[in-house]
């Protein structure tokens, strides 16, 4: 199983070399009064990373919310 993580890890560096090497022009991106100057691969890659951490919140508040739920069903009950 090892050999498959390696490769696997060995595969994915390739093509994000590949990405890399493929986007180098420059773009520029404008949010409100900023404006940023940066490679192609520098945004998508920055973008791909905000997509990670937003998707990770919405995975633990969903958790939370299930666990919650769980919490008030009526067999969950605490006396009091």
């Amino acid at each position: 199983m090892r050999f498959v993580y390696i490769a696997l890890i060995v595969l994915i560096t390739g093509l994000v070399l590949v990405f890399a090497l493929q986007n180098v022009e420059a773009v520029t991106v404008r949010f409100l009064t900023v404006s940023l100057t940066l490679p192609r691969a520098v945004l998508l890659i920055g973008v791909y990373l905000l997509g990670m951490l937003t998707g990770g919140l919405v995975v633990g508040f969903v958790k939370s919310l299930v666990q919650g739920a769980r919490l008030q069903q009526p067999g969950a009950q605490s006396g009091g």
